[in-house]
């Protein structure tokens, strides 16, 4: 197969196949790994769906001329797709009925460089769509591209990927396990998207990430484990990158983020929503670095988090190196709502626990 990204150095993992559900107690299972605590720096309004599960997953799009301008998408699940500032005020809200997972990049569609946003479609429950838009920066609005067939299967998880070439690829998750690839083209400014390949895990998986740099796809199987797809390979089958072991990651293992340096470096980063964590993975050994959770403090501290996302850089005076926003399960007396963090305490709390 043509190689389609560029691969740096290789990871100590381990070859695996498909993994059985573990049957663990979720709700009763805490870890005994010592965790570290934080606070959230800011949050976001809260969405409007009430008196159900519903925010669910954030993408970050970075403003490069005015960080403080930059904005974050997050899904409301049962309603459509939100537009927040960094202050965490709605700027905008496109209704879209039942969704999920949100992710974006930044291509060139006819000659534009626009910023794509993605999420998976579930008002279909049987046949899985991908959604595409376009976030127009200066009024914070989200713009219909169009609507895109996905294969069989109720949509759940979503991600992007871009080659070196600047090839974009778009990956659907489904509850029943499948990992579906769809290469996506514009020609003419008319989107489109082509199911390439598909892998099936054993149980539900949700959460993906993609690591444009090496190459990689990460998923999280729920109860099982997170999973790493080299997307150069074929066949397109995973090597087991973490466990889900109630020690370091208790089920449901849920939203996967990057925060990358240098060629290959950095952390994988996973929603460990069965004791209210995320933990943090070294990319090049897979090894186990350090977990955290979020506390009350300016504001209230999160649980039950579901999608997360992490991108490092400059977002103003209160993210200086780099911005998380988390989805939070319990929101008080409100309705949920997703919590921003700056990277640099994350950074900051890492360094102080060596």
């Amino acid at each position: 197969m043509k190689a389609r990204y560029i691969l740096f150095a290789a990871s100590a993992l381990g070859l695996a196949g498909c993994s059985a559900n573990t049957g663990m107690n979720t709700a009763a299972t805490t870890s005994a790994v010592p965790t570290l605590e934080l606070a959230a720096t800011g949050e976001t309004v809260p969405v409007g769906t009430v008196a159900r599960d519903a925010a669910d997953d954030p993408a970050i799009w970075r403003n490069p001329d005015d960080p403080a301008k930059s904005l974050v998408i997050g899904t409301d699940k049962r309603a459509g797709l939100y537009v927040f500032g960094m202050d965490g005020s709605k700027k905008s809200f496109l209704p879209e009925g039942e969704l999920n997972n949100v992710d974006l990049r930044e291509v060139m569609i006819d000659g534009r460089k626009t910023v794509l946003v993605g999420a998976s479609i579930r008002n279909d429950l049987n046949n899985a769509h991908i959604g595409l838009y376009r976030l127009e920066a200066d009024s914070a609005e989200l713009n219909l591209l169009g609507k895109f067939p996905a294969g069989a299967g109720e949509a759940y998880g979503f991600c992007f990927g871009q080659d070196s070439g600047d090839e974009v690829f778009a990956y659907m998750i489904t509850k029943a396990g499948n990992v579906r690839e769809l290469k996506l083209s514009f020609a003419m400014g008319v989107p489109n998207a082509t199911i390439m390949r598909e892998h099936k895990l054993t149980t539900q998986p949700e959460g993906c990430v993609v690591d444009d740099r090496t190459g990689r796809l990460y998923v999280g199987e729920e109860n099982a484990a997170i999973w790493m797809y080299d997307l150069d390979a074929d066949p397109f089958v995973p090597q087991r990158f973490a466990d889900v072991n109630g020690r370091e990651l208790v089920a449901d293992v849920e939203g996967l983020a990057l925060a990358p340096t240098g060629a290959n470096g950095g952390y994988l980063v996973a929603s460990s929503q069965g004791d209210n964590a995320y933990v943090l993975y070294d990319l090049v050994t897979g090894a186990y670095v350090n977990r955290f959770r979020l506390v009350d403090g300016l504001v209230d501290g999160t649980s039950e988090t579901d999608g997360i996302e992490v991108m490092l850089g400059d977002f103003g005076p209160q993210y200086p190196d780099g911005l998380m926003v988390v989805q939070d399960g319990d929101n008080g007396n409100q309705t949920q709502n997703f919590k921003y963090v700056s990277w640099r305490k994350v950074l900051e709390a890492l360094e102080g626990s060596e």
